[in-house]
């Protein structure tokens, strides 16, 4: 089992991402911690991948994030979250595509993100006081 094929099934899918994803996060500040510790968090693919099973979508995905190592600890600290409120939105994340296996995110989540920092960059400055 090369790495070329771990690569080439996690490229189909970021070269099939759905936009639609952005609605599930929005302003769930929860969900927004975990992408952006996800993108900060240690993430490999494993060094002997588990054989590869199955060609459905949901197969290959699963068999992509069965060869996902990662530190839920580091995932854990970095979005200071405590760890039972870590696994639904991990699931929901993952099931839904928003997180990769190899510690991207989904682009169009990720433009989304960077437009809301950058809103909040895009404040007017505020007026000098006038001097008596």
């Amino acid at each position: 089992m090369s790495e070329d094929l771990y690569a080439e099934k996690l490229a189909h899918f970021k070269e099939n991402e759905k936009p639609e994803v952005v609605l599930l996060i929005g302003d769930d500040l929860n969900l927004i911690r975990i992408i952006v510790a996800w993108t900060n968090t240690t993430v490999m693919r494993a060094q002997r991948l588990s054989p590869f099973r199955g060609d459905s979508e949901s197969e290959v995905w699963e068999w992509l994030w069965e060869n996902a190592v990662y530190s839920r600890e580091e995932l854990i600290a970095k979005s200071d979250l405590p760890e039972y409120s870590l696994g639904k939105r991990m699931t929901l994340l993952i099931g839904n595509r928003i997180l990769y296996p190899d510690g991207t995110v989904n682009s169009f989540v990720q433009r989304y993100l960077r437009e809301r920092v950058l809103k909040l960059f895009d404040a007017k400055p505020k007026r000098p006081a006038k001097k008596a």
